[in-house]
């Protein structure tokens, strides 16, 4: 099973890779994988938009191209951007230069947009370790996350989901989902958990 909230020993094995950004001054970093997707992704920036917060999104080539005129207003909100490959890639399920390749064709897109980004973060976070090499060497950051939502699981109820964001501490990076599976758990648990994570006196970041 795997844990919501990352084991130390686990971060610390693979240093090479950015699972949490500590700090002394209560921030945290709300990050979201695979949109756009406009029956979820509009519904996020609406919310972060009531809150006056930015979040980091790490974006699929294709469904930039898809729904461009979300990933603009994504842009002209002020949140930041992260590649998450162009197909949503398994790095375990692909060669190398494919998936370097994949990357490179993101960032291509990204760059039609005036974005560039050294952040990158792996679909499902396989990667093998000759992959993270070749990835590091792009010049990427390869950014995992210290909390897990698993707001992706239809067969956990919202609550704990919404628990699992409760589990975040000053520098965790927190991933949740702009998908169509994430999205009734998103609804339920991201309103109240941002609430209580600004209660708590966390401010929210971008990466």
């Amino acid at each position: 099973m795997i844990p919501s909230k990352t084991p130390r020993f686990i971060s610390s094995y693979f240093g090479k890779y950015v699972w949490e950004i500590p700090n002394d001054d209560n921030e945290i970093f709300l990050t979201f994988d695979d949109g756009p997707i406009p029956e979820v992704t509009p519904w996020i920036l609406d919310l972060l938009k009531k809150f006056n917060i930015k979040a980091t999104f790490f974006c699929v080539g294709e469904n930039i191209i898809k729904h461009s005129k979300i990933f603009e207003r994504l842009i002209a909100e002020g949140h930041q951007v992260g590649n998450h490959t162009y197909n949503h890639l398994s790095g375990w399920k692909t060669d190398t230069d494919n998936y370097i390749d994949n990357i490179k064709k993101t960032d291509a897109v990204l760059n039609q947009y005036g974005v560039s980004t050294a952040l990158f973060r792996p679909p499902y976070g396989k990667l093998k370790p000759h992959q993270s090499k070749a990835v590091r060497n792009t010049g990427k950051n390869i950014i995992m996350w210290s909390v897990l939502t698993k707001d992706y699981d239809p067969g956990l109820k919202s609550d704990t989901v919404y628990n699992n964001f409760l589990k975040a501490s000053a520098g965790s990076i927190i991933v949740c989902h702009d998908n169509i599976k994430a999205f009734d758990h998103i609804k339920n648990a991201l309103p109240k958990a941002i609430q209580a994570l600004l209660r708590k006196g966390y401010v929210f970041k971008t990466l």
